[in-house]
């Protein structure tokens, strides 16, 4: 099976124009694609590993990515999928974001003479002269079709900042640029950048003709696409100080049933032929699948003796197979006991478990703590260090475990 055909087999691709060019340049190793990452963050986040995989999948197949880093949008912010403007940030903050995103993309990309590229949309759009562009690539935008626009019309009603209503002609600017300066004639993104991306295209040809081959791929995007990676609110991240390896691991190990089986598809370098012999797997099977997915995937970010560990431990908490030792943990001294003892809510809260004593006063009441397999009902409870003669397991809600150790 050639490239293309097992990208639409894997369920990853939504939209296409020119899909019989864009099947033959692929299949080839003709094309020069870049997919864009904002920096809002100091860490890419599981969010990203559709594109990340992709782009490593189309260079395995001889194609050239640019991994676009947005210096410049990301002053504007992307209005895509969301219901307010993003935070604005410093020009030093996006900077140090860059710097972290290059670091953690290496594990996925190979850049290099004749190989990857990386570049930063700030060392173009932000030498723009504004009359300029108006003129030059504002002619070539309708209002009215940018407002029909899913990403905008989504906004309207609680109202869309000049600022942001500038973002799409400043990606559009960005392959319009890339085609020219690097050969770049592919762009893909997630199926919600469908509009922006369009505008791209169409810029190319309005400012080079018609016979400009500029084409553009949308990512299907879903629960586990434009979602991923989002669990209580929170991202997670790919960097291990912000989501450790187990962590990580956790949260793919825990994905829904529905959704196992999709994001063992699209995400994991597993032959398709063996996945398709998984599609038939039902009940205690799916757990199996569950932890091919969170082991793979950990493996990719995090390498391959991480993903041992995390998975040890894991098996360790759930099914009494494996260690502790590789369980997320937290070392307690004599200073952190009163008078011998210490309360269950100072150890979650220094553990980093809940916010505040009274998030943790609600999750005790509620039944949602348990230590060494007992749950605990008294706010009040306590410990004293004769009971960390071995390790005390503290379980929060359904998932999340800590181990606690006295450093003596």
């Amino acid at each position: 099976m050639k490239i293309y055909e097992e990208l639409v087999a894997r369920g990853l691709i939504a939209q296409v124009t020119d899909e019989d060019e864009i099947r033959e340049m692929i299949n080839n190793g003709k094309a020069t694609f870049y997919i864009g990452f904002d920096c809002t963050a100091d860490s890419l986040t599981a969010g990203h590993f559709m594109a990340l995989t992709l782009m490593k999948r189309l260079q395995m197949a001889g194609n050239k990515p640019i991994a676009l880093i947005g210096g410049g949008t990301t002053m504007i912010g992307d209005p895509s999928g969301r219901s307010d403007m993003r935070k604005m940030l410093t020009k030093e903050a996006i900077n140090h974001n860059a710097e972290c995103f290059k670091k953690q993309m290496e594990r996925f990309i190979e850049f290099g003479e004749g190989k990857a590229q990386m570049v930063n949309n700030a060392d173009w759009l932000l030498d723009l002269n504004y009359v300029e562009l108006l003129r030059e690539v504002g002619a070539c935008f309708s209002v009215n079709n940018m407002l029909r626009a899913e990403c905008y019309k989504q906004r309207m009603e609680k109202g869309l900042s000049f600022l942001e209503f500038n973002y799409m002609i400043m990606q559009s600017y960005d392959f319009y640029h890339l085609f020219k300066e690097y050969g770049c004639n592919m762009q893909f993104g997630g199926n919600d950048q469908w509009s922006n991306m369009l505008g791209g295209t169409e810029l190319i040809r309005r400012k080079l003709g018609k016979d400009a081959h500029a084409m553009t791929i949308t990512l299907l995007t879903d629960s586990q696409g434009n979602k991923m990676g989002k669990t209580a609110g929170n991202a997670v991240w790919l960097d291990p100080e912000k989501t450790s390896p187990y962590d990580f691991y956790q949260y793919w190990r825990n994905v829904s049933d529905a959704d196992v089986l999709k994001c063992i598809r699209m995400l994991t370098f597993l032959p398709l032929e063996q996945i398709d012999e998984m599609d038939t797997w039902e009940g205690s099977r799916l757990n199996t699948a569950k932890e091919i997915l969170a082991y793979e995937l950990t493996k990719l970010v995090h390498g391959e003796q991480e993903a041992e560990k995390a998975q040890n431990a894991a098996r360790a908490v759930f099914s009494g197979v494996g260690s502790n030792e590789n369980m997320p943990s937290f070392t307690l001294d004599d200073s952190d006991f009163t008078d011998g003892k210490i309360g269950i809510l100072d150890m979650m809260q220094k553990a980093g478990l809940i916010a505040s004593k009274g998030e943790g006063r609600r999750l005790v009441t509620q039944g949602g703590v348990s230590v060494n397999d007992n749950r605990i009902s008294d706010p009040s409870f306590s410990l004293s260090a004769d009971d960390f003669k071995e390790d005390v397991i503290v379980k929060k809600g359904k998932k999340v475990f800590y181990r606690f150790i006295l450093n003596k």
